[in-house]
């Protein structure tokens, strides 16, 4: 099975992990949007503190914030109201960089402007209400913004290998020649997705977000799906099982559908409605990855108790990074890529985990995701911001990892005593 994986399946899904494009999309969302996000989750979370904890200070920070609430969520509004126009930028910028000989600033510029063109109706613009306009230029606009992102750079990169743009004389100084160099692609591209998005609002009475949105919406509704999360978990823990990043892979394409369910909970909750979303970013990397890809934080515990020598100095060089979600001393140095029986249990124990993990989802034990935590929060805090400030989502994260713990024990005991006998031999 590893042979046919290994010849097969290793070749092509590398090759999707460095596509520039799948990159770009990836870096857009983790370097640009991730700060917007973060900052806009913070109002959203003064706003909406957890009731479900009947304590008397949760009680008294409701009444507080409630006069005021909608002048709380002013900023989270604005800032999840323009992440897909961040992604725009970012797609653009990310592209440009790893072309040779291309404005990144500018070719961002250029896709975060084409993409706020067909984020408003083709009409007198002044009696179009801001507020209406927010849902596209946020979650609901993430696909647009992230084709729009490519193809004005592509665009853009094809003036100038064309040479089409305007040429200055010898002296010119360089902020102006750089003007000069962007202005040609500009004045076409920008006329041309004004064009698109006139007829498609002349015809069909949508915007193209709106169009592209109701498209994909069966897409986004199969992506939240149980068997749209298994299947992600088996791919990611097979990939890294071979060596190679899973994570970066599914994400790559994935990530797009759990930004939108991420961006659909948000609202969901700011307008007191019930959030459905559950396959998000946080749902894998704060509750299924505890301790890293793999869910190994409960071996690297064992690892420092081993009585094999390797796995001892393994266990102390992994121990701290683990509780920071970073596992690749624990992938590669026990090791657990091409391990025939490590490779079991960290592909069993995520599974089983992301299986519960849906349930309690489902079933409203859990409250939804919100807030999308960078990777590195420890293991409670993770679950606890990504919820909104649920402790019983913090403590599923220490269930998720204990349930791995025990999954991993009788693999890590077989391997152990084959190392300790083969160390024995040695000496």
């Amino acid at each position: 099975m590893f042979d046919w994986i290994e010849n097969h399946l290793m070749e092509p899904l590398g090759k999707i992990a460095q596509n520039r494009y799948l990159q770009a999309i990836r870096d857009a969302f983790v370097v640009f949007a991730l700060p917007v996000i973060l900052t806009g989750a913070i109002f959203l979370i003064i706003a909406n503190p957890p009731t479900s904890l009947d304590w008397g200070i949760i009680h008294a920070w409701e009444n507080a914030v409630k006069p005021i609430q909608a002048q709380i969520l002013f900023p989270f509004n604005l800032t999840f109201g323009i992440m897909a126009l961040t992604v725009s930028f970012g797609v653009g910028y990310s592209l440009a960089t790893r072309y040779e000989d291309m404005d990144a600033v500018m070719a961002g510029i250029l896709s975060m402007l084409a993409f706020f063109m067909t984020a408003f109706p083709v009409v007198d613009i002044t009696k179009v209400p801001f507020g209406d306009i927010l849902n596209y230029l946020g979650g609901q606009g993430l696909f647009v913004a992230i084709v729009l992102g490519i193809l004005t750079t592509e665009g853009m990169r094809f003036f100038n290998k064309k040479g089409l743009t305007i040429k200055m004389p010898d002296g010119v100084p360089p902020y102006v020649m750089r003007t000069f160099n962007s202005l040609l692609p500009f004045m076409i591209i920008l006329p041309i997705v004004w064009a698109i998005a006139w007829i498609v609002w002349a015809n069909l009475g949508v915007t193209i977000p709106q169009l592209v949105l109701d498209l994909f919406s069966p897409l986004v509704t199969a992506s939240n799906s149980y068997f749209a999360a298994f299947g992600m978990i088996l791919l990611m823990m097979l990939l890294w099982a071979m060596g190679i990043h899973g994570m970066n892979v599914v994400s790559s394409v994935a990530y797009p559908f759990w930004m939108t369910q991420l961006a659909e909970n948000v609202e969901a909750v700011n307008a007191g409605q019930q959030a459905v979303g559950i396959v998000t970013e946080p749902f894998f990397h704060m509750f299924a990855h505890i301790g890293g890809s793999g869910a190994t934080i409960g071996l690297a515990v064992l690892l420092l108790m081993s009585k094999s020598a390797q796995l001892k100095q393994i266990g102390r060089t992994s121990i701290i990074p683990s509780f920071f979600n970073i596992n690749e001393p624990i992938i590669f140095g026990v090791p657990i890529v091409l391990n025939p029986i490590m490779i079991i249990p960290f592909i069993v124990a995520p599974a089983i985990i992301v299986t519960i993990n849906y349930f309690l989802f489902t079933t409203g034990i859990l409250p939804p995701v919100i807030v999308q935590p960078p990777f590195t929060v420890p293991i409670f805090f993770g679950g606890f911001i990504a919820t909104g400030g649920s402790l019983i989502a913090g403590l599923v994260q220490i269930m998720d990892a204990i349930i791995a713990t025990i999954i991993y024990y009788p693999f890590f005991k077989k391997y152990e005593n084959q190392l300790v006998e083969q160390e024995t031999k040695k000496e």
